[in-house]
């Protein structure tokens, strides 16, 4: 308690009209649990008013639970949070505290501001690419699998071909298969779902704009509109599919991987006085 207090004289004295101390047989508990009821009132009316409690026998029983920067004293009548340093100079006659303050100071325990918490959120998308810093790509947010295997080499201009070993590899199939494949009924190369890898990639992202938790998120297509470079072998629109390369000796090489777009609420509380 203490903060925030006005240092002007009040103009009004103190109503102490209700004030009553807390009957019990031992004595620290009576004070401590009145000065926990009758917060705003208790030092004047109790002590300098009516002398219910003296000041060296109320320092005594709230010393050591004078901690400032939280409530310490939790009573059957309310909370007491312990003294100010100007209280604490009257009560023990300079010895703690600071004196030569106004009564407003010494007299007055307010009570505690209530703290509002109000939730923050905002809506983000997946954005750039996987991040594969080898194909010169800057990094994004998408949700990415996990490359597969490289393909056989192709010599030349062999890349189509090269390209469609790599996807049939990707999904443990031959490369001479014609079928199709659905981006909704797929799953990623690796042993996490494309929930998992959208939810990991929506928390670093909510993190990365300051917010401690995210929800609702949704997995979309593919980044593009990619379809599988030979025509017989159609895998569907918006697999996203990427592509790496490795070109030696003429020849070339490719791995594949899969993205999804995703959607997702980014959430943070924030706290403050009313």
């Amino acid at each position: 308690a203490g903060y925030g207090i006005s240092q002007a004289a009040r103009a009004t004295p103190w109503d102490c009209s209700d004030w009553q101390a807390f009957a019990h047989d031992d004595r620290t508990t009576a004070i401590l649990e009145s000065l926990a009821e009758n917060r705003g009132k208790t030092l004047y009316c109790g002590i300098d008013q009516s002398d219910t409690f003296a000041k060296a026998e109320t320092w005594e029983a709230g010393r050591d639970r004078n901690e400032r920067d939280d409530t310490i004293y939790w009573g059957e009548r309310g909370s007491f949070r312990g003294f100010i340093a100007a209280q604490e100079g009257w009560l023990t006659e300079g010895e703690s505290g600071i004196t030569g303050q106004s009564e407003a100071v010494i007299f007055e325990f307010p009570r505690e501001e209530r703290r509002i918490r109000r939730t923050k959120r905002m809506s983000i998308a997946s954005e750039g690419n996987c991040p594969d810093p080898e194909e010169g790509r800057t990094p994004g947010t998408l949700a990415c699998s996990a490359w597969g295997s490289t393909s056989g080499a192709f010599g030349g201009n062999g890349a189509p071909s090269s390209k469609r070993n790599a996807q049939a590899i990707y999904d443990g199939r031959q490369w001479n298969q014609q079928w199709t494949r659905d981006w909704e009924t797929s799953t990623p190369r690796g042993d996490r779902s494309w929930q998992t890898l959208a939810t990991d990639a929506a928390k670093s992202a909510c993190r990365a704009r300051g917010y401690r938790s995210v929800s609702n998120v949704v997995v979309g297509r593919g980044h593009s509109r990619e379809r599988n470079p030979a025509g017989g072998y159609d895998r569907g629109p918006n697999l996203g599919w990427f592509f790496h390369d490795t070109l030696a000796g003429g020849n070339v090489q490719f791995r594949a991987r899969e993205s999804r777009t995703w959607t997702a609420t980014c959430k943070k509380v924030i706290r403050r006085n009313r």
